[in-house]
């Protein structure tokens, strides 16, 4: 069961102006499920991606970069579950292709203008004459209230659709955030194995939509990890539809800009902290914050040891307060000249280690209490400087290895 995490009520959900959205079942690869979702875009959308750092990347990846590199501005996006396109080689590429030919002669704009988007089992064919042929159903189905549908559209082994919008105020005009993102496992930075696409109604100058988005995922999607694992498909969308009636913004250093920011970041983390929420086998939801670092990179750097060692995560699952796996990781970190005796440890308000050694008020009761919790703040100070910075992550369960040993069949 996820970990404090609901599905999105659809009514919750604000419509984008210049968005409609629709789904079908195409049989990718199971009967009567939802695997087909469109995104149509209006004209004058801009669009921003960021994707998987795995050298191995999946087809649509390849076939995304190429197309927003392009001087068409992309009109739609087609996204499949249940087969990734990746380890496909050369014919992979070719039908990635051949869906977004097929989407884009029904809307009569140019193949390069259609984003593909795959997620699901790797090195199996790409059913690219199922998928044109669940178009027609996809486009009759395309409203602008179908933000729930695609989070469940986009599923594989998801529990729950995740899904969330909120609405700010820029230059004096209400601006919607909307979006929704798929992921379980296979995840870790640099990004997840997951889909998300954020739209907005905020008119802003489409040069700064590239650095946004990156800045986005560098504060959110690369904010979390289940299994240590980078995906082949792992894909990120900001759109732009420029509809709100707000003046261009046209810098995201002034109040405007830090408004839009702020509302974007703020549904992007909600969107990434669900896939933890999720996480395959997942039954706790953890917060690691490294504090006192000379910079930022050895904070996080930190951060992840702790998160990906699976004695960590397994402890955690058990309530066990077997902290000096934490400490263990913080030493294995990488960092060569860190001092042990500046260290201190935090289990949510528990204070377990003192300068590098057991605290003598700490009881391992108390710890023991806390490991029980859902949520749980992990909270490291190294004694070094000024720098900080977060991620999230889950424990390790018996149902991660079950639901993993079976995804294929």
């Amino acid at each position: 069961m996820p970990v404090n995490l609901s599905a999105p009520v659809a009514s919750d959900l604000h419509p984008v102006a210049g968005v409609r959205i629709g789904v079908a079942e195409a049989g990718v690869r199971k009967a009567h499920r939802k695997d087909l979702t469109v995104f149509l875009l209006d004209e004058g959308a801009s669009v921003a991606g960021v994707f998987t750092k795995n050298r191995f990347c999946a087809a649509p990846v390849q076939v995304c970069r190429e197309h927003l590199q392009g001087s068409q501005a992309i009109r739609a996006m087609v996204i499949n579950t249940g087969n990734a396109n990746a380890g496909t080689g050369a014919d992979g590429l070719l039908r990635a292709r051949a869906t977004c030919a097929a989407l884009a002669e029904h809307l009569a704009v140019a193949p390069e203008q259609v984003l593909p988007f795959s997620t699901g089992v790797i090195m199996e064919p790409l059913p690219a004459d199922r998928i044109a042929a669940g178009l027609p159903a996809a486009l009759a189905d395309a409203q602008p209230d179908h933000w729930a549908r695609a989070a469940e559209g986009i599923m594989t082994t998801d529990t729950l659709p995740k899904a969330f919008s909120r609405q700010v105020q820029v230059g004096g005009k209400t601006v919607t955030i909307t979006g929704i993102s798929k992921g379980a496992g296979m995840i870790r930075p640099n990004m997840a194995t997951m889909l998300g696409f954020l739209a907005t109604d905020a008119a802003l100058a489409p040069e700064l939509l590239q650095p946004l988005v990156r800045e986005l995922a560098d504060r959110s999607f690369n904010r979390v990890t289940i299994d240590g694992d980078t995906s082949t498909n792992d894909s990120f969308v900001l759109i732009a539809t420029h509809q709100a009636g707000n003046a261009p913004v046209t810098s995201l250093d002034g109040a405007d800009g830090q408004a839009l920011r702020d509302g974007l970041l703020a549904v992007a983390q909600q969107l990434a902290q669900a896939i933890v929420r999720d996480g395959e086998g997942a039954t706790k939801f953890i917060t690691v914050r490294v504090e006192g670092g000379r910079t930022g990179e050895e904070c996080r750097q930190v951060a992840y040891a702790i998160a990906h060692s699976p004695l960590v995560k397994t402890a955690f699952f058990a309530s066990d307060p077997n902290l000096g796996r934490i400490l263990a990781a913080v030493g294995y970190a990488g960092i060569d000249d860190l001092d042990q005796t500046q260290i201190d440890l935090f289990l949510d308000d528990v204070h377990v280690a003192v300068k590098g050694g057991r605290n003598p008020a700490y009881r391992e009761e108390d710890g023991q209490r806390v490991m029980k919790q859902s949520e749980i703040t992990v909270r490291v100070v190294l004694g070094r400087g000024d720098a900080a910075d977060t991620v999230w992550t889950c424990d390790l369960s018996h149902d991660y290895v079950t639901i993993n040993a079976d995804y294929r069949s």
